[in-house]
């Protein structure tokens, strides 16, 4: 499990078909092999280790599935470790399982905060809700408005010029993992006891 609190950008040294190498420094205090790294959102193991660089395999489904298959050599990417006891949650929970690909549909900076418009598939529209969470390449983000399949978040300048989010721009494609409450909501819906669960309950108790 990860925060969506970016700790540091890392940089990719190789990437293949089958594994990826990058350079880091901050993630791999305490780090160990078989431990856990988040690579701009998505769940990967370190497989080998060194004083500034780690590897991690990646499946055919991985790359299938998110948008590390468009990474190149020299490409920044947002880096987190895996949620210890200990840890802080200053984001929310973030599992590090890719929901979807989505598409940076515009970018637009308001004062000092930056404006992000996001298109995602139509189907996942019911996980997201104006002023939910949810995780953009690794990013803990909250949702400022949704109209059709489009989300429009506000990120803060710190944010913006300390990820990957920097270097976008409108048709690039994000990993998109959306709100595991939200799936876990509509998993206790979907079962035929749910008598005691409703909108209504939902709404009273700060869930929507």
């Amino acid at each position: 499990m990860f925060t969506g609190i970016i700790e540091e950008l890392g940089k990719i040294k190789t990437i293949t078909t089958s594994s990826i190498c990058i350079s880091a420094s901050k993630v791999l205090e305490d780090t160990k092999i078989g431990d856990s790294i988040a690579v701009n959102g998505v769940c990967l193991t370190v497989t080998d280790l060194k004083p500034s660089e780690f590897s991690a395999d990646v499946s055919q489904e991985t790359l299938k599935v998110t948008a590390l298959k468009e990474l190149k050599e020299g490409c920044f990417v947002n880096l987190e470790r895996a949620l210890t006891l200990n840890s802080r949650l200053g984001g929310h929970i973030v599992s590090g399982h890719i929901d979807t690909v989505g598409k940076l549909y515009s970018i637009f900076q308001e004062k000092e905060f930056y404006n992000l418009k996001i298109e995602f598939p139509n189907e996942f529209k019911k996980y997201v809700v104006k002023k939910g969470s949810i995780t953009i390449n690794g990013i803990s983000l909250t949702i400022a408005e949704e109209t059709d399949n489009i989300v429009t978040i506000a990120v803060i300048p710190h944010t913006y010029n300390n990820t990957v989010l920097k270097d976008l721009k409108a048709g690039s494609n994000v990993n998109i993992e959306f709100d595991i409450f939200a799936k876990y909501v509509e998993k206790f819906l979907s079962t035929k006891n749910n008598s005691s669960i409703s909108v209504d309950f939902l709404q009273r108790n700060g869930f929507v």
